[in-house]
């Protein structure tokens, strides 16, 4: 389908495939340079993102092309569990290169995502009242103009903290505890201490065993400077308490995907001892520099202090954003 968003520039637009995951890796990294986010992911990266379980790329995507190269790209994900909450959530993401803004590819975009997004909740949640999410950048960004004209709100705002994995903190011993890197056979075990410690947390819902599988055995997933906090005794001995979950899709930049600790076990320093322990690893391997991580600026267990505490500081700061919906039927 061709359209033509401003005079004389004609543009095709095509649902995303693998033969696009290049060109797609292209307006994805030029877009974490434009809008300050440093969201890098490679073409294998995005490769693995199409085949997300529940996401449908015929159905759930789109690209817009001048020429042979893509200039916009949108997509729709709908997990198959609500939030915290209760609530159906409907993911929508994607951009348009920095040049091709102000001719209406972002809300040509929207236009077809959203409806997707309501059907696919319709499909999976009937009945379910929800909202429709997206992230809206840095403060002052284009993604976030465009998103409150549509009816969208900032909700929330992620710091994204940042330190060097040299003269790490001291790695303390947590009595009751043994620090380790996770096994191919830890998978179960620590996706059912992930549903434990964030069942209370803001946006999240319970991650499903083949969702887990796609994160746990992704190409960016770097277990050997992953930790995981095992109690070895007392009520919940044999479990996984703790875990510090590593991810890299930069050169030499470790990124923690997920942390977290059962709420059983808060207040003790397991996560602050288990993040020391991955600091410490991230230095011995010789192939980091430096590690990143997330952190809701509202988080109900005080996490940005302790991040604070192990030498983290904050880089950048961004926004999610939602339009709540009628229940669908």
């Amino acid at each position: 389908m061709d359209e033509d968003m401003a005079p004389g520039t004609a543009y095709r637009w095509s649902r995303l495939g693998e033969q696009d995951v290049t060109a797609w890796a292209e307006l994805v990294n030029h877009l974490a340079v434009a809008d300050g986010t440093e969201e890098f992911l490679s073409a294998e990266d995005l490769a693995e993102e199409l085949r997300t379980p529940g996401h449908d790329p015929a159905q759930d995507s789109w690209a817009v092309w001048q020429g042979d190269a893509m200039v916009g790209y949108g997509v729709a994900l709908v997990p198959p569990t609500t939030d915290h909450e209760g609530q159906a959530r409907g993911y929508l993401g994607g951009g348009v290169h920095a040049d091709h803004r102000g001719r209406g590819l972002g809300t040509a975009l929207l236009d077809r995502l959203e409806p997707r997004a309501v059907e696919l909740l319709a499909q999976r949640h009937a009945g379910v009242p929800g909202y429709l999410s997206a992230g809206g950048g840095r403060q002052g960004s284009a993604a976030q103009e465009l998103l409150s004209d549509r009816g969208y709100a900032v909700v929330r705002w992620f710091n994204l903290l940042t330190r060097p994995v040299a003269d790490g903190p001291v790695v303390r011993e947590v009595e009751g505890v043994e620090l380790r890197s996770p096994r191919p056979e830890d998978e179960e075990a620590v996706r059912l201490a992930h549903n434990a410690a964030f069942r209370d947390h803001w946006g999240s819902g319970p991650q499903s065993a083949e969702l887990w599988h796609e994160h746990w055995s992704s190409r960016s997933a770097r277990p050997a400077v992953s930790t995981l906090a095992w109690a070895v005794d007392g009520e919940l001995a044999g479990q996984v308490v703790a875990y510090v979950m590593v991810g890299q899709w930069v050169d030499r930049e470790a990124y923690v995907t997920i942390l977290g600790t059962v709420p059983e076990a808060r207040g003790r320093g397991v996560a602050a001892a288990a993040l020391a322990r991955t600091i410490a690893e991230a230095e011995r391997s010789g192939d980091l520099d430096v590690i990143e991580l997330d952190v809701d600026s509202a988080s109900l267990t005080g996490a940005t202090r302790l991040y604070e505490r192990l030498g983290f500081v904050h880089k950048h700061a961004t926004c999610a954003m939602r339009r709540p919906l009628p229940r669908s039927s």
